[in-house]
C-alpha cells in the first residue's frame, strides 16, 4: 500500500489465469471466448500469468514454464500474436474489467535475448558463470540489479505494456528486485496510467530469513508495501496450513490475522486466497463442501482484494502443471461457480473497503466471527468452521436479520442464535 494507493482495492476480485491451460485452444482467442463468463461471475480484474516467449534451454516439462522468459517485450507465439493479445486486452476493456500481466523481473530463461544483448547484466556465480542465487529454478538465471542500464530497460518495458492498455503489473518475487527500482517505475508509469494496479507476490518467513542469512536481498511485506498496492498473504497462509493440519489451534491462527491490522499502514491491501499455482487447489485441502464453503466466504469477508485461481469457481482439484497442457477441468461443480457469485456481490459493498475491521475472539470453539463497522452501519460474518452444533451467544440486539448469502432470516433471541453449519452474513 504505497501512499497514493486507492483502498477501494479491497473490494476488488482478481482473476488468474494461465493461457496454456484455461482453454483447449490455449491462446488467447480462448481468453477471450470465456471473457463473458467471468463478467457473469463478477470479476474486476484479470491477471494473465507470463504472457511472454519461453526459453527452450534447459526447459522443464515438454512446453516449459511460463516464468522461463525468453523477451520481455513480445508475446508467446504459441498464446497468439500481439494483435491477439490487443484484441484481448480490448474485449477485456469493453465488459468494464481490467487486465495486468505478471511481470518477472529476478531472472530469464538461460537463452533469453537479454543474455544475448547484455550479458553484463545478469548474476555470476564464482566460476564466473550465469546461474541463480537460490532454489531449484534449474530453467532460469538470475539478472543482477547493480546495473543502472537494467533498471532502465526494465521501466521502459513496463511502460511499453502500459501504453499498449495494460492496467497493472503482478511482480514475481519482487522482494528479491531493490524496492527502489519499483519504486522509480511505479512513479515513471504513473505518468501513463495513474490508476496502475501493482502486486507484489512476497515470500514466506523462512525464505526471507535463509535468503538474509545468506547476505542475499529480499524485502519484507512492510518494504514492499513502500511501492506496491497489494502484497501476497504469504504472511498468515502458512498458519492457515498449520491449523488444518492440527499443529496449532484456530484461535493461534486468528491472532496472526489480527496482528497484519497494527503491523501495517492504514491503508495495507493484502491480497486473500484459499489457492494460487504455486499450493494446493482449496478443494484438496478442504474435501467437504460445507467446509470449503465457510473457508472460502471468510477469505472474502477479509480485508483485501480477493484471488480466484481459474477453476477454483468450479471446485476443480487439479493445480494444472506449469510445464505441460494440463487443462482445468470445467465441468465439475456448476452450482459452486453461484456460490462464488453471491460473495463476490458482497463483497462489492464499500465497507470492505472503508470499514474498520476486526477479528473477534472465539466465543465458541471452531467458530470465526468478524465484522466491519463504518458510519454506523454493521456488516457480521460468522464461520463455523468445525461445524459446531447448538446455540451462539452474540452481542447484538435481538431481532430477525437477513443472511445476505443464502438470503433466509436470521433471528437472535435473547443474545443467541442458532448456529448453521454453513457461514453466514449479515448488515445490521
Amino acid at each position: 500500500m504505497a501512499k497514493d494507493t486507492n483502498v477501494s482495492l479491497r473490494s476488488k476480485v482478481i482473476y488468474s489465469i494461465y493461457v496454456r491451460n484455461h482453454s483447449e485452444e490455449g491462446n488467447f482467442k480462448g481468453v477471450i471466448k470465456d471473457l463473458d463468463r467471468i463478467e457473469d461471475l463478477g470479476i474486476d480484474i484479470i491477471w494473465l500469468m507470463p504472457i511472454h516467449p519461453i526459453g527452450i534451454a534447459n526447459r522443464k516439462g515438454s512446453l516449459g514454464c511460463p516464468y522461463s522468459i525468453e523477451d520481455y517485450r513480445e508475446v508467446n507465439p504459441e498464446y497468439g500474436n500481439l494483435e491477439d493479445f490487443k484484441l484481448l486486452i480490448d474485449e477485456t476493456h469493453k465488459r468494464k474489467m481490467k487486465i495486468i500481466i505478471d511481470v518477472v523481473y529476478n531472472h530469464t530463461s538461460h537463452d533469453s535475448k537479454l543474455l544475448n544483448e547484455h550479458p553484463e547484466w545478469f548474476y555470476r556465480k564464482k566460476d564466473g558463470s550465469v546461474g541463480n542465487k537460490v532454489g531449484e529454478w534449474s530453467d532460469i538465471i538470475d539478472l543482477d540489479y547493480n546495473n543502472n542500464e537494467l533498471w532502465d530497460y526494465q521501466v521502459e518495458t513496463l511502460k511499453y505494456w502500459s501504453r499498449l492498455g495494460i492496467d497493472g503489473f503482478r511482480c514475481d518475487v519482487a522482494p528479491l528486485i531493490p524496492i527502489d527500482f519499483w519504486k522509480r517505475a511505479r512513479e515513471e508509469v504513473k505518468a501513463i496510467n495513474e490508476d496502475t494496479i501493482w502486486l507484489s507476490e512476497s515470500v514466506d518467513q523462512d525464505f526471507l530469513l535463509y535468503l538474509r542469512g545468506e547476505g542475499l536481498l529480499c524485502h519484507s511485506d512492510s518494504e514492499i508495501f513502500e511501492a506496491f498496492d497489494i502484497s501476497y498473504d504469504y504472511d498468515t497462509y502458512r498458519y492457515f496450513t498449520s491449523y488444518l493440519f492440527g499443529n496449532i489451534s484456530l484461535e493461534e491462527y486468528l491472532e496472526k490475522k489480527r496482528t497484519q491490522e497494527y503491523i501495517y499502514p492504514n491503508n495495507y491491501v493484502k491480497l486473500r486466497f484459499l489457492e494460487n499455482h504455486d499450493n494446493p487447489r482449496a478443494s484438496l485441502l478442504l474435501r467437504d463442501e460445507v467446509h470449503l464453503k465457510n473457508w472460502t466466504a471468510f477469505s472474502f469477508f477479509e480485508k483485501g482484494t480477493q484471488l480466484i485461481y481459474a477453476g477454483q469457481e468450479a471446485r476443480d482439484n487439479n493445480c494444472p502443471s506449469l510445464f505441460d497442457k494440463d487443462l482445468v477441468n470445467w465441468n465439475i461443480d456448476k452450482e459452486y461457480f453461484n456460490y462464488i457469485k453471491k460473495l463476490i456481490a458482497i463483497k462489492r459493498n464499500e465497507i470492505f473497503s472503508f470499514g474498520n475491521y476486526k477479528i473477534l475472539k472465539c466465543n465458541k470453539i471452531g467458530v470465526i466471527q468478524a465484522e466491519y463497522t463504518h458510519d454506523g452501519k454493521k456488516i457480521i460474518g460468522i464461520f463455523n468452521v468445525e461445524g459446531k452444533t447448538g446455540d451462539y451467544s452474540i452481542n447484538l440486539k435481538d431481532g430477525v436479520y437477513r443472511d445476505l448469502i443464502e438470503e433466509v432470516d436470521v433471528r437472535i433471541i435473547n443474545g443467541e442464535m442458532k448456529l448453521r453449519r454453513i457461514p453466514i452474513i449479515f448488515e445490521v
